[in-house]
């Protein structure tokens, strides 16, 4: 079962001893475009009144330091990883996916579909 944005946020902030205000304060150095997060905006989702939406959602993961994945709820790694380490991780596993190929093209988003699906495994080995 999925976890809540809200129980991750109320996760974050016991692990770290952080009320809403530094959460806020944290997240301050990523708002743009008009884009901000409200006291109340955040209170509604630690409390499970609302979900953020993808934007704010960015905001939040960047400031804590997490995946927004994870702080969605989905059971993968917190840790947050950039868009350069990603594609350091396809190109040096590029000869894996080649000893694999069976002659289709894989499109980027494919790729990553396989990395997801290989930290899944390793994730579940791990347990």
């Amino acid at each position: 079962m999925k976890v809540t944005t809200g129980a991750r946020l109320k996760q974050i902030m016991s692990e770290r001893n952080l009320k809403q205000v530094d959460i806020l304060n944290l997240a301050e150095k990523y708002f743009k475009d008009g884009v901000k997060i409200s006291k109340t905006d955040l209170s509604q989702y630690v409390n499970g009144k609302t979900e953020p939406r993808q934007e704010k959602l960015y905001i939040l993961a960047e400031a804590l330091d997490v995946s927004e994945a994870w702080l969605m709820g989905y059971d993968i790694d917190r840790e947050r990883i950039s868009i350069d380490e990603r594609l350091r991780e396809v190109r040096e596993n590029a000869p894996t996916y080649a000893a694999h190929h069976d002659g289709e093209d894989w499109t980027e988003e494919e790729l990553e579909e396989i990395e997801r699906f290989k930290e899944f495994i390793k994730n579940k080995r791990n347990k």
